[in-house]
C-alpha cells in the first residue's frame, strides 16, 4: 500500500528531470504529506507523444463511476492483477502515467518498548523512504478522465490517477509487504507510450525496486495527521 508521499519538487524541476513540457499556470504547492484525494503531478504522453506534466486527482475515478467518492477507494492498484481487474484493465492498455515523488511514508508495526495505543497495542512508527541519491522517484501509475453526467454536457473533466504497488524488496520488507513500483529511466518511454499494447511486457516492468536504491528513517507521528503539510515532517526523529 502507498497512502502518503512527499511532493516538494517544483514543476520546473520535475519537468526538467523527466524531459517533459508543462504549463507554468498549472502548478501545485509543496506538500510533504500528500494524501488520497489531493491533487498530484503526473507525467503522461502528450498528443505529440512527448512527455508532459499534468495535474491529477489522486484516487482513480473510472468513467462508469456515479460520483467522485469511489476514488478514495482506488488509490492503489496491485501489479499482479492490474491487467485483470475491471476498474484497471482498460486504462492499463493506454492510460499509463509516472507519478513523481520525493519520497513516501510507510508505517512499521510497533515493537517491544514502543509507545502503546489506547487499545494496548504498540503504536506504529512512521518511516520516510526515499532514494539514497536524493533523486525523485518515478512511480508507475494509471490515469483516466471522468465527468459528472448529471451536471450537463458542459461539466468539466476530472483527471484522476492511481499508484501501482508490488511486493516489497529487501529494504522495505521489515516495514511493509508492499511498495510502489519505481520505474528506471530506461523504461519511461516504453511505459508512457499509449501505442504500446504489449501488456505482458508492460506487466513485466512492475517489479520491486533494487535493494540498494532506497533508504529510510523514522519521523514524527505528526505525519499521521493529513492537515500537517510542512517540511519538518521528513526530519529524522530525534
Amino acid at each position: 500500500m502507498c497512502g502518503r508521499f512527499v511532493s516538494s519538487s517544483s514543476a520546473e524541476r520535475i519537468a526538467e528531470y523527466f524531459g517533459a513540457s508543462f504549463d507554468p499556470q498549472t502548478t501545485l504547492p509543496d506538500n510533504f504529506n500528500t494524501a488520497p484525494t489531493n491533487d498530484v503531478y503526473g507525467v503522461v504522453a502528450g498528443p505529440d507523444g512527448q512527455p508532459t506534466l499534468q495535474v491529477f486527482h489522486w484516487g482513480l475515478v473510472p468513467v462508469w463511476a456515479k460520483d467522485i467518492k469511489i476514488g478514495s477507494k482506488m488509490i492503489n492498484a496491485r501489479a499482479e492483477t492490474v491487467a485483470e481487474k475491471p476498474a484497471f484493465k482498460s486504462v492499463f492498455k493506454k492510460h499509463r502515467v509516472i507519478i513523481p515523488m520525493d519520497g513516501f511514508y510507510e508505517w512499521q508495526q510497533g515493537s517491544e518498548g514502543a509507545v502503546m495505543t489506547k487499545a494496548g497495542k504498540p503504536a506504529k512508527q512512521p518511516m520516510f523512504i526515499h532514494r539514497l541519491d536524493g533523486e525523485p522517484l518515478a512511480v508507475a501509475g494509471l490515469w483516466t478522465t471522468w465527468r459528472d453526467k448529471t451536471a450537463g454536457a458542459d461539466a468539466p473533466w476530472l483527471h484522476s490517477c492511481t499508484i501501482i504497488t508490488t511486493s516489497a524488496n529487501a529494504t522495505m520488507a521489515p516495514v511493509h509487504d508492499r511498495m510502489p513500483v519505481l520505474l528506471p529511466p530506461s523504461v519511461w518511454q516504453e511505459w508512457l507510450d499509449p501505442g504500446n499494447n504489449d501488456l505482458t511486457a508492460l506487466q513485466g516492468l512492475l517489479v520491486p525496486a533494487p535493494d540498494n536504491l532506497l533508504t529510510m528513517h523514522k519521523v514524527s507521528t505528526d505525519v499521521n495527521n493529513v492537515r500537517n503539510k510542512g517540511a519538518e515532517l521528513i526530519d529524522p526523529l530525534g
